[in-house]
């Protein structure tokens, strides 16, 4: 019995009826948009953005345009002001980048975020839900090497510093799949080298986040044979070692008994689900390839 359950059809991570969220504003800012605005010199090829909007002219209708090139980074707008319309587009021409997670800072204030799709506008993070912990968002892009982004200003009545910041990554195609089906033996192998983390332990409890369209999975670690950094940490009272790991709500995780293998990656600073077999089956698994000599690498098991 595998930890992970094959997923549906696949079917966009943002709800159609998203749009119903974005307030009437957003007339405001589609016209806004249709004014028209220019690319500032140097925007280009960089995969994070800091910007003020005290920097714009008061009487302007542009909307400044921004361009990251990187599959990965962050954007600081502080004191926001009217909209900010942020382009992500990899600089990478083979790679198929389909889901888009955005983590807003945990004093994100002044903004709201919204992804543009077949020319409207659904609400990802309102300012409200931005300063939420732990607060990480994914979406499927239509087209996946450009996603638009747009950052609308809530009105302020004062000039307090107000910042909407937050991080994003695009993740490929491939690594969305292998998120959501069991891993093969090769795969299962090659985790076992090159995972972030690789730890031996059981299924507290699992969680999931419809609106924002992740799940966690909180574990009981008895085992911590690498982590990159200190994602699972020991409990002082009770000397138990735990650690959330997360994943995207379309692989449609389960909890499950026994002992895991739970392998994967570091993304904004989490733990995120990769391979994750029985214990026992790994164990097979990784003996019977060490007899063969086909194992990639050697794991120290004790």
């Amino acid at each position: 019995q595998a930890l992970i359950a094959r997923p549906a059809p696949a079917r966009a991570c943002v709800p159609a009826m998203a749009a119903a969220r974005g307030p009437p504003a957003l007339i405001v800012l589609r016209l806004l948009l249709l004014a028209g605005g220019g690319q500032r010199p140097g925007q280009a090829d960089r995969c994070s953005w800091r910007g003020s909007g005290l920097n714009w002219e008061p009487r302007s209708r542009t909307v400044e345009q921004v361009h990251l090139r990187c599959t990965e980074g962050s954007l600081e707008w502080m004191y926001p002001a009217r909209a900010l319309r942020v382009v992500l587009e990899p600089n990478l021409s083979s790679a198929r980048h389909t889901t888009v997670c955005i983590k807003p800072a945990s004093d994100f204030q002044g903004a709201s975020i919204y992804v543009e799709r077949a020319g409207q506008l659904h609400l990802v993070v309102s300012e409200a839900e931005g300063a939420q912990p732990h607060h990480v968002s994914c979406f499927s892009a239509h087209t996946p090497r450009r996603v638009a982004l747009f950052l609308q200003a809530s009105p302020q009545r004062d000039i307090s510093r107000r910042t909407a910041s937050f991080q994003y990554e695009l993740l490929s195609n491939q690594s969305a799949a292998v998120m959501c089906r069991p891993c093969d033996n090769v795969e299962l192998l090659m985790a076992v080298c090159s995972s972030d983390f690789v730890v031996k332990g059981s299924i507290r409890n699992v969680s999931h986040d419809s609106e924002n369209h992740m799940s966690q999975v909180d574990v009981s670690v008895h085992k911590v044979y690498r982590q990159k950094n200190r994602i699972f940490q020991q409990d002082e009272a009770s000397g138990e070692w735990r650690g959330p790991i997360r994943t995207l709500l379309q692989c449609k995780v389960k909890k499950g008994g026994g002992d895991f293998l739970f392998t994967g990656n570091e993304h904004f600073g989490e733990a995120w689900l990769g391979c994750a077999p029985r214990f026992k089956d790994f164990m097979f698994i990784y003996w019977a390839a060490r007899e063969r000599g086909a194992n990639p690498c050697e794991f120290q098991l004790n």
